[in-house]
C-alpha cells in the first residue's frame, strides 16, 4: 500500500472526552460545600445580571432575533418581559450575567468564568420544565440546575488548571461551551453516544481568539463572548440528540484535530512542540473541588487579578484623598498573570478597555474610595483626568512569591500590595491583600456580604415586596432546592 494514504479506521472516542461524558453521566455529588457554594453562585450570578440590564449596551442585545416571535414554552430570561427559545435565551443571560464583569472567577493555568454556563443551564431547565408540566410530566427543581452548575465549573475549572488556552491565543470561553455542552446535553436527555457527539464537536467547533481582551483591541465583545459560548452548547447538544454523529478523534487526530490545529505552539526555532507538550495535562480527576473553590467578586465590578489592589486602594483611600495633588509615584506590587492579563499604559478606549487595567482599578478607589459599574463609562472617565494622571504615576512590580501563591493548589492566592510616594519623600506603608473577600478562605466573612449584594442588585430592577419573596426563597436551601425550576423563573419576569 502506497505509503502516503491515510488508514481510515475509525478510533475510539478521544479519552478526554469520554471522561467528560462519564463524569456527567455517573458522578454523584456528595459534598454538602459545593451544593451551598452553587446556591450562592446562582444568586450571586442571577444579581449580576440583573444589575447589567441598568446599561443599554447590554439591553440592545437582548430579545428575539425576529421581533414579535412567539415561542411555546419559551424560556425567560431573568429582569425582563423575554421569552425565547432555549438557544438564544441562553446566549441573552449568558450576556447579561457576565455584562459587568461581576460574576464568579477561576484562576489557573486558564482564566475564565465558571457561571457564565448558568446561560445554558437555565434557558434549557425552564424550557424543559414548561415542556414537562405540558406534557403531564414532573418539571426539572433548582437542585437539578445547582448539580449542572457544580459539574459544569468542575469541567471548565479543571481543564484550565494545567492547561494554559490564552497562551496559544484561544479565548476561555471555549471551556464554556465544551462545558455547557456536557451539561444541558445530559439535562435534555442524551444518552452517552449522543454526549460523545455533542462534545466531541463542541472541541472541533472554531474557537474564539482571546483579540478582543487585550490591548490595543479590547472591546465589549468580552462581556457577550461567554452568552455567545453558553448559547452555542445548546445549539449542539440539541443537534447532537437530533442523532448526528460525532467525531471521536476531534482532540487527538494527526494534523485535523484541536491538539494539532489549535494547541500546538511553535519552539523557538519554529518547530512543533514535541506531541506529549501539545496534550491536555489533568491535575485532578472530575468532582466538586472547582465550585467549593470558586472566587467570588463580592465588592467591585473587575477582573480578578485587580479585586485585593481594589481593596487596598479603598483602605489606602483616607490617607491620601487630601494628598492626591501630592503623590509623587504609586508601586503596585503584583503577580505574573496580571501583569500579563491587566496592566496596561497608555489611553483607554472603551469601558472594556477600563475594567481590565490594573492601574485604572487602583486610581479610582484611591480617589473615590470605592469602584463600581457606572466608574467605567465614558462621561465619568472623561470628567475626571486626575484618574490618568495617578496611571502615568504608577509603577508595576512582580514579587515572586505573590507569583507562587497564585499557583499554588494549597493557597490559590491573588496577592496585590499598594504603596503610595508623595513629592515630599513621605509615604503610606504598603497595604497588601493576598487573598480577596471572595475566596474560599474569608467564606464565613464573604457570604453575608454577597447576599446584601444579591439583595441590591434585586433592588434594580423589582419592587421591595418582590425583592422580599425572591431573598426569602433563595435563603431556604431546602425549600429552594424543591422549587420547579419554571416557578422559580415566574419570580423574575418583568
Amino acid at each position: 500500500m502506497s505509503s502516503n494514504v491515510d488508514q481510515n479506521l475509525r478510533p475510539d472516542y478521544d479519552p478526554e472526552i469520554q471522561a467528560i461524558v462519564d463524569y456527567v453521566l455517573d458522578y454523584r455529588i456528595d459534598s454538602e460545600e459545593a451544593w451551598a457554594t452553587a446556591r450562592n453562585c446562582l444568586i450571586d450570578t442571577l444579581g449580576c445580571g440583573l444589575l447589567a440590564l441598568r446599561f443599554p449596551e447590554c439591553g440592545k442585545h437582548l430579545g428575539p432575533l425576529v421581533e414579535g416571535t412567539q415561542v411555546p414554552h419559551g424560556a425567560r430570561v431573568p429582569g425582563t418581559p423575554h421569552r425565547l427559545d432555549p438557544v438564544k435565551a441562553a446566549w441573552d443571560i449568558g450576556c447579561i450575567v457576565r455584562w459587568l464583569d461581576y460574576n464568579d472567577t477561576w484562576l489557573a493555568a486558564e482564566w475564565g468564568h465558571p457561571s457564565d454556563n448558568l446561560g445554558g443551564i437555565l434557558a434549557v431547565a425552564d424550557y424543559l420544565s414548561q415542556k414537562n408540566l405540558a406534557n403531564g410530566k414532573a418539571p426539572l427543581t433548582i437542585k437539578d440546575v445547582l448539580e449542572a452548575m457544580i459539574m459544569a465549573h468542575e469541567i471548565q475549572g479543571v481543564l484550565a488548571l494545567e492547561n494554559s488556552f490564552n497562551r496559544v491565543g484561544l479565548d476561555h470561553v471555549l471551556l464554556v461551551k465544551v462545558a455547557s455542552t456536557a451539561v444541558v446535553a445530559r439535562m435534555m436527555g442524551a444518552n452517552r453516544e449522543q454526549l460523545l457527539s455533542a462534545v466531541s464537536h463542541a472541541w472541533v467547533d472554531g474557537q474564539a481568539l482571546r483579540t478582543y481582551r487585550h490591548a490595543p483591541n479590547a472591546g465589549s465583545r468580552k462581556s457577550w463572548a461567554a452568552g455567545d459560548a453558553t448559547s452555542r452548547a445548546v445549539r449542539l447538544a440539541d443537534i447532537a440528540l437530533r442523532g448526528e454523529m460525532g467525531i471521536p478523534g476531534a482532540l487527538s487526530a494527526p494534523q485535523w484535530g484541536f491538539y494539532d490545529v489549535l494547541f500546538s505552539k511553535t519552539n523557538k526555532d519554529q518547530t512543533l512542540k514535541p506531541e506529549e507538550d501539545r496534550k491536555f495535562k489533568f491535575q485532578r480527576d472530575y468532582g466538586s473541588y472547582v465550585m467549593e473553590n470558586i472566587l467570588f467578586k463580592i465588592s467591585f465590578p473587575a477582573e480578578f487579578h485587580s479585586q485585593t489592589a481594589c481593596e487596598a486602594a479603598v483602605t489606602l483611600h483616607p490617607q491620601v484623598k487630601d494628598r492626591l495633588d501630592e503623590i509623587d509615584r504609586i508601586v503596585i506590587t503584583t503577580h505574573d498573570s496580571a501583569i500579563r492579563i491587566i496592566s496596561k499604559q497608555g489611553p483607554l478606549a472603551n469601558p472594556a478597555d477600563r475594567d481590565h487595567c490594573i492601574q485604572y482599578m487602583t486610581a479610582v478607589p484611591l480617589i473615590f474610595g470605592n469602584l463600581v459599574a457606572e466608574h467605567y463609562e465614558d462621561e465619568f472617565h472623561e470628567a475626571h483626568p486626575l484618574i490618568d494622571e495617578l496611571r502615568d504615576k504608577m509603577e508595576i512590580v512582580e514579587d515572586e512569591r505573590y507569583s507562587r501563591d497564585y499557583h499554588d493548589p494549597e493557597k490559590r492566592s491573588i496577592a496585590n500590595a499598594i504603596q503610595v510616594f508623595f513629592k515630599d519623600g513621605s509615604s503610606t506603608d504598603q497595604v497588601a491583600v493576598e487573598y480577596p473577600i471572595g475566596h474560599r478562605r474569608r467564606r464565613e466573612e464573604g457570604i453575608p456580604v454577597l447576599e446584601q449584594k444579591f439583595k441590591r442588585n434585586l433592588a434594580t430592577r423589582f419592587p421591595a415586596a418582590r425583592v422580599a419573596e425572591i431573598m426569602d426563597l433563595c435563603l431556604d436551601p431546602a425549600r429552594l432546592n424543591d422549587t420547579p425550576v419554571n416557578e422559580f423563573m415566574d419570580r423574575f419576569v418583568i
